[in-house]
Order: structure tokens, then sequence, then C-alpha cells
């Protein structure tokens, strides 16, 4: 997901995503231990994510 895709969405849109995309990350982080997925920079693209969309949110909390 890019930066201006996430720059275009709401704070509460932001924590709905946010949500969505821990769940689905402690999803492949427990798939790639027992060794059922194969793509392994899907956990890696997730979790840059998940730091993309916590920057924003604490970048609009300081602009307000």
């Amino acid at each position: 997901m890019k930066v201006s895709e996430i720059k275009e969405k709401n704070e509460k849109e932001l924590k709905k995503l946010l949500s969505e995309k821990r769940k689905k990350f402690q999803e492949v982080k427990f798939n790639l231990s027992s060794g059922r997925v194969k793509n392994t920079k899907e956990a890696r693209n997730l979790r840059k994510d998940i730091a993309r969309i916590l920057t924003i949110l604490k970048e609009g909390s300081h602009e307000k």
C-alpha cells in the first residue's frame, strides 16, 4: 500500500485498516511458523504497511 493511498483516508478508516492489517499479520506469522505459507515476503510487507499507517496517524495528531 502506498503512502498516498493511506493519506487519503480519514482517521476512522485508518484505525480500521490498522486492525485488519494486524489481524492479517498474526495469521501470516502463525502460518509461517507452521510452514504453510509460500510467500514469505507477505509478513514483511504487512509489517511495513502497519508502520506506515501508524506514522500517518501520529503525523495527523500533531498537526491538529
